[in-house]
């Protein structure tokens, strides 16, 4: 019998480049097609076929509450109710800007054309260069490990007065998971000190899931710019920066650096975002969290060491990736090691037993404060199962 979601992804083939809108959506690093989601709610997904999932995706991570949380889905309505975009100044967007600078003491000011290097999708698909960018602009941009201070000291000495910025995700979660070794960010902090360069946080993943002032709280260590996203949107398309006022203040109309969108601090975003993390804090989210974590931690690595599996994971706090290589993994030279196929069979498995895990091995999975404790036990039991399995 062919499914709903078989039929749909037929038909968007016919009219959308390889039937899907975000390329590592197509299922292709799994060597299957992918299944259509009817709704959403909680911790769970449901498929247009009626089957249930643990969902660890979380719409790739902004859906920290976990899917359609009332408090959001309310903001929204009452926001919609008002109208759904302005293209003009609304009281939202300046509460959000506030929030976002009391929270994150290195966004002094807050805004809602590169690309040398692209996602996990152009890893597995092992295109890392995207068409269409000119060679000039990826001439004029380093592409240095992460965790290797020696390349980056080597590389402001090549390069003496010419490097402008350093960026860098202080957690990296879009190749995998990795975590920073010892004192690299706070060492690549003092070098573009040193070197007249700014630093340029990423926190796009990480900002206020890992804590209420995101990767540079943890880790101590006070950008001059910062990107942010995700959860700021509440689940709305929303993407944002900030830093230092002197940097921003370059920006229209105050400077000569030119930026706007006729949807920028769109007020149903706004209010989705500013719900999200107010109920965040209401309920001290990122201790959750952090306890959630912990707990589908000790599953994981208790499953692997049973099954004597090859698989290394690497977590923090909320975040986890189960790598099929040998560790540590610390870079994305490791994470490339993995064995691809192995999770493919892997990703099917533990879909069919009712666990949606990222179909990409450089992905990050994500907890949200919606996943229960008994939620945690059966996906690690289905990891344990599987694990044995293969």
């Amino acid at each position: 019998m062919i499914s709903r979601s078989s039929e749909l992804f037929a038909r968007a083939e016919t009219r959308i480049p390889g039937g899907v809108n975000s390329p590592v959506r197509a299922f292709r690093n799994v060597d299957d097609a992918p299944f259509f989601v009817a709704r959403a709610d909680g911790s769970k997904i449901w498929d247009v076929d009626g089957k249930e999932y643990i969902d660890y995706v979380g719409s790739w991570g902004p859906a920290i509450l976990g899917h359609a949380p009332k408090v959001v889905v309310d903001a929204v309505h009452e926001a919609a109710t008002r109208g759904l975009s302005f293209g003009i100044p609304n009281p939202l967007e300046v509460e959000m800007a506030e929030l976002i600078c009391d929270w994150v003491p290195s966004i002094e000011k807050h805004v809602d054309g590169l690309l040398v290097k692209a996602g996990s999708g152009a890893l597995t698909h092992g295109r890392a260069d995207s068409a269409g960018v000119p060679r000039a602009f990826a001439d004029l941009t380093i592409s240095l490990p992460f965790n290797n201070i020696d390349l980056v000291r080597k590389a402001f000495v090549e390069n003496k007065e010419k490097i402008a910025a350093v960026i860098v995700e202080p957690v990296p979660a879009n190749a995998g998971l990795y975590l920073p070794i010892g004192d690299f960010l706070s060492i690549l902090r003092n070098e573009c000190l040193v070197n007249g360069a700014l630093l340029i946080f990423d926190e796009v993943i990480t900002g206020f899931r890992l804590a209420r002032g995101g990767a540079q709280e943890i880790y101590g260590v006070r950008p001059d710019l910062t990107a942010l996203g995700k959860v700021i949107g509440g689940g709305l398309p929303v993407g944002a920066f900030g830093g230092r006022a002197e940097i921003m203040d370059q920006l229209s109309p105050d400077g000569p650096v030119y930026q706007a969108g006729t949807l920028s601090g769109n007020p149903l975003a706004m209010a989705a975002g500013l719900a999200q993390l107010r109920e965040l804090e209401r309920i001290n989210g990122w201790k959750l969290l952090d306890e959630l974590g912990a707990q589908f931690e000790q599953l994981a690595r208790n499953a692997i060491k049973d099954a004597k599996a090859g698989v290394t994971f690497n977590s923090v706090g909320s975040m986890f990736c189960l790598f099929f290589a040998p560790g540590p993994i610390v870079d994305l030279a490791n994470a490339r090691q993995s064995d691809l196929k192995m999770f493919a069979q892997f990703f099917h498995a533990c879909l069919r037993r009712g666990v949606y895990f990222a179909p990409s091995q450089f992905e990050t999975g994500f907890i949200s404060t919606a996943h229960s404790a008994e939620d945690l036990e059966r996906t690690g039991s289905v990891v344990r199962e599987v694990l044995a399995s293969l």
